[in-house]
């Protein structure tokens, strides 16, 4: 490989073959969003709106833009921007550089650029390549502003650097990642079915235990299995500050079933937790129960000593010793039956929400305290072995997407 100047461009010869390496902003158009304000007043359901996207209509999407969850008044239309099919756009801040090419017309609020190509020698799909590679993806980075929230301008955009060799050799390249990404699409599709199944082998045998109950189960309410519903602290009433370190307070975001996502939490201060009152100071063997929003449902026996404390997003459930082992009463929580009952109790669309006036309602079947450690000791077996696959087929997704990471690297590389 050598490095030459011409013409103020930087060229590299790869093998026979003279990779330009070009600006962004001399192969590409680049604009930027805007927004109608306030944006809630614009929205509608009407099937005569324009299609509004939002970063939240990539979920899942890998390339493709085929349609969006919101649409917008043409009148709002008319303030914003507009992009057609074969447009790529690119969020240039929060979750910002990762491109994806229109296959439907819509309006872009000013957190997306929109990129259009000047010139006819340029292969959209192998353009899509380059500015999904390591290679933008870092220069990206380097030019990013902000510490919070990072986000690029349009002059930044335009200086990062592309390499560029003729239309042909686009097109080959173009054909061998095609393939190559084919094969690693199907790969990771399997392991997603397997990692599915692999869940919904342990959801079948939580429902039929609980969807099945024994002679000599009882049934009662949760109020009566339970000692107490506890919701944690409310944050902006109580205009708590977190602070870098400390004693951690979990929410919402933190339980998953039966662990703890503790990648963002936050802290307060020692002071402010021995303040606190005992309420919000979980114990060995309570329940936490997300009661609220999209996570409704998550929950986790606490088995740790450390001292934490708990926001208004999760609720504190203490168990009856007398009737429920802490582990049975979590497991009964999570079963598909009694979440069912649960879903239909509560209310909002948005942010669904069950109050313990409501929850401590929901009728349960249970057996004996002596009936239940067998049970449990048969679903933590389930459980982990369930875990070991979810692990194993988790890598493989990873391993698939580090897969994809280093093929665009060798190619923008010139070791295809």
């Amino acid at each position: 490989m050598t490095l030459k100047t011409k013409n103020n461009w930087q060229t590299k010869k790869l093998g026979e073959v003279c990779w330009e390496v070009k600006k962004l902003g001399e192969v590409c158009e680049i604009e930027r969003g805007s927004s109608p304000r306030p944006i809630k007043s614009f929205l509608t359901d009407s099937p005569k709106g324009i299609n509004w996207i939002k970063i939240g209509d990539t979920k899942g999407v890998t390339k493709y833009i085929h349609q969006t969850k919101e649409k917008i008044k043409p009148e709002g239309a008319r303030r914003s921007r507009i992009v057609n099919d074969g447009d790529f756009i690119l969020s240039n801040s929060m979750s910002f550089g990762r491109p994806y090419i229109m296959k439907t017309m819509g309006c872009i609020h000013d957190g997306w650029l929109v990129l259009r190509e000047k010139e006819p020698n340029i292969d959209k799909d192998f353009l899509y390549y380059v500015l999904s590679s390591d290679l933008i993806y870092k220069q990206f980075n380097n030019l990013a502003a902000g510490s919070t929230v990072r986000n690029l301008n349009i002059d930044l955009v335009k200086s990062v650097k592309i390499p560029l060799p003729p239309l042909p050799e686009q097109k080959r390249i173009v054909a061998i990642l095609d393939e190559a990404f084919v094969a690693i699409a199907t790969a990771k599709e399997n392991a997603e079915k397997n990692l599915q199944n692999a869940r919904e082998l342990f959801e079948s045998y939580l429902q039929s235990v609980f969807a099945n109950p024994g002679d000599g189960w009882e049934e009662k309410t949760l109020g009566k299995v339970c000692s107490d519903f506890l919701q944690g602290i409310n944050t902006a009433t109580d205009k708590t500050v977190f602070v870098n370190s400390g004693i951690p307070i979990f929410q919402a975001k933190e339980i998953g079933i039966d662990k703890l996502e503790l990648g963002n939490c936050k802290f307060i201060t020692q002071d402010k937790y021995e303040a606190a009152a005992e309420r919000y100071k979980p114990q060995i063997g309570d329940i936490l129960y997300n009661n609220i929003g999209s996570s409704m449902g998550r929950s986790i026996e606490v088995v740790w000593d450390y001292p934490f404390t708990i926001a208004w997003n999760v609720m504190r459930i203490i168990p009856n010793r007398d009737k429920t082992i802490p582990k049975f009463l979590n497991y009964l929580l999570q079963s598909p039956i009694i979440f069912k009952s649960i879903l239909n109790k509560a209310k909002g669309v948005g942010m669904p929400f069950i109050s313990k006036k409501d929850l401590i309602e929901i009728v349960v079947c249970y057996p004996s305290l002596s009936e239940q450690k067998p049970i449990v000791s048969k679903l933590d077996a389930l459980s982990a072995e369930t875990q070991k696959l979810e692990a194993i087929y988790q890598q493989k997704l990873a391993d698939l997407e580090e897969l994809k990471k280093s093929i665009l690297k060798k190619v923008f590389e010139g070791e295809l």
